[in-house]
């Protein structure tokens, strides 16, 4: 009998484990996770993320990304702008973002403290954890699924991210749920469940749709998907020829979330590909940001280098200190290890974010700065974030792959191997936040001159009468009207094209009042047309550029000083 167990233990591990003789599954039986097993998980993702906000708000965290503020700004004025509507979604970032944060951006309080932005990847962040345990159910035995789920769940950059209005959270949540309905579609395929299959294609194209409008590498997340749910169904032909109805509509789905991208860009902006070459695309902010004369970053069409900065920015973000080499490791030895025995191949879809930010820092314009490397600053340090699932996942597979090993010839290490691994996941979390994560970390040294300038811009709006028109380029630091608490339609800015070119020819006669930044478009309206226009106060901060405020003699408003 003990000979028989011992067999069961050291054999292969294969995707949906039929349960044991009895009818029930046996606990350490690699399987679906059950609604049973799942809930728990789903009350501690709850419980985690309502300590991390408390945390987060407490600190005055929420803001400190200028991403997180410009993302509620465009959410804000979707409806509370001069020119209300879908043109306010812009034409770079992807809508999706945006469209889960409006209906809480409109509590004028929530948008000035940045709660608008949490509830969203606070739920995103609850819905990634569970689907991470579900996608390593199928995987590994419950000990080792918990232990991934828990090393995924507790890192501090996530539980940060999550209560922001940054769009990691809700990307990562798509990568993992997709990756789990593309694999429970390949097994239902195999199996010939055509019911269950149907049920996937189309659960699996409306994640495409939603990963399309949230990031670009949901893009290629999306085609991934979809190459390899076609792929499964070409080896099938009977069960392909009973699904083709939904199939049909998967394709449709997949293909027009792109296309109608596109074609939003070439409506408004007269330019199908107005994200890749536009004035705020990613090639546009890096000729604008890089100064005179100077080389472009390290990794610039050096795929050696842009691999180099993406994996260690995966490992800092995921591990403290020098660990995350290790955790590099033990998941490349995952990832083998699950290639050689064919297992769950469709979760190879968790490492797609590697082959994209390696040709996005190479060939896109995406720089990545972090302290370990040159030249040692705070800059996209996130994006490493994207390879969490895929790390989790693979590198439990590989650890719980050495228990089976050691389960014969050194069961006492095999028995307390899970304990330890655990009681390491809480020594990283707890290192990590005492030492201030990188995610965080990068915030608070980007958000110190840039939030000192909006303050004091603020405390000047605040002192204007209440309703008094007034020019600015919000794009750069819309931060200020938001401190304000100033509505957006108050303001004449680059969202309102038409009122907006009319008040850059005449500034004096469009507005009451003029917020000029030094080198943005104000300011150089302000240069080439100033009559009607007194200047009222300087205000410059270490860093950033000075801002002049300017009261307009023609507009009609009653002056008053700040």
């Amino acid at each position: 009998m003990k000979e028989r167990k011992t067999a069961k233990r050291l054999a292969p591990i294969t995707l949906n484990a039929a349960p044991s003789a009895g009818g029930e599954a046996s606990p350490d039986e690699v399987r679906p996770a059950t609604k049973e097993e799942s809930f728990p998980i789903a009350l501690i993702a709850v419980i985690l993320a309502f300590v991390a906000l408390a945390l987060c708000y407490s600190r005055g965290y929420l803001l400190l990304y200028g991403d997180a503020v410009a993302h509620l700004g465009i959410a804000r004025r979707i409806f509370d702008s001069r020119n209300p509507g879908l043109s306010q979604l812009g034409g770079v970032w992807l809508p999706l973002p945006h469209l889960l944060i409006l209906p809480f951006v409109q509590k004028m309080e929530w948008w000035q403290n940045g709660l608008a932005g949490a509830w969203p990847s606070l739920l995103c962040f609850i819905a990634s954890v569970v689907g991470l345990y579900r996608l390593a159910r199928r995987m590994m035995t419950p000990r080792w699924a918990f232990a991934a789920t828990a090393f995924y769940a507790l890192n501090p950059n996530l539980l940060y991210l999550s209560t922001t209005a940054m769009t990691e959270p809700l990307f990562l949540a798509e990568l993992i749920w997709m990756t789990l309905f593309t694999m429970e579609c390949a097994s239902a395929i195999r199996e010939s469940r055509h019911s269950l299959v149907n049920r996937r294609l189309i659960y699996i194209a409306l994640l495409i749709v939603a990963a399309v409008f949230t990031r670009y590498d949901g893009w290629i997340l999306g085609a991934a998907a979809w190459c390899i749910v076609t792929w499964c169904l070409a080896r099938n032909r009977e069960i392909w020829r009973k699904v083709a109805p939904s199939f049909i509509v998967f394709t449709l789905l997949a293909v027009a979330a792109p296309l109608s991208w596109l074609a939003y860009n070439q409506h408004f902006y007269h330019d199908p590909l107005d994200f890749m070459r536009g004035p705020y695309s990613a090639s546009a902010i890096e000729k604008k940001t890089s100064p005179p004369g100077s080389h472009h970053y390290r990794g610039w069409h050096n795929p050696g280098w842009a691999l180099l900065f993406f994996t260690r920015t995966a490992q800092v973000d995921a591990s403290v200190w020098e660990t995350g080499f290790a955790v590099m490791i033990a998941a490349l030895a995952g990832l083998i290890l699950a290639i050689r025995r064919r297992i769950a191949m469709p979760s190879l879809l968790l490492w797609l974010p590697l082959p994209f930010y390696v040709y996005a820092i190479a060939y896109g314009s995406v720089p990545i700065f972090i302290p370990q490397l040159w030249p040692h600053s705070y800059y996209n340090a996130r994006y490493g974030m994207e390879l969490l699932p895929a790390l989790a996942i693979s590198m439990f597979f590989a650890i719980e792959w050495v228990e089976r090993r050691w389960s014969q010839s050194q069961p006492l290490k095999a028995r307390f191997l899970q304990p330890i691994a655990l009681l390491l996941v809480v020594l990283n979390t707890l290192t990590m936040m005492y030492f201030i994560p990188l995610v965080l970390k990068e915030g608070m040294v980007n958000a110190t001159t840039r939030m000192s300038l909006e303050t004091s811009v603020a405390r000047v709006l605040k002192s204007f009468p209440p309703g008094a028109p007034i020019l600015m380029y919000n794009s750069d630091h819309i931060g200020a009207i938001q401190d304000a608490g100033i509505p957006l339609k108050q303001t004449v800015n680059e969202g309102d094209y038409d009122s907006w070119k009319a008040a850059l020819a005449d500034p004096a006669d469009h507005a009451a009042y003029v917020i000029a930044i030094k080198g943005d478009p104000v300011s150089k309206a302000v240069d080439a047309n100033p009559q009607g226009l007194t200047e009222m106060s300087i205000l410059c901060t270490t860093g950033q550029p000075c801002a002049r405020i300017y009261r307009s003699d023609k507009f009609g408003v009653s002056p008053k000083t700040p």
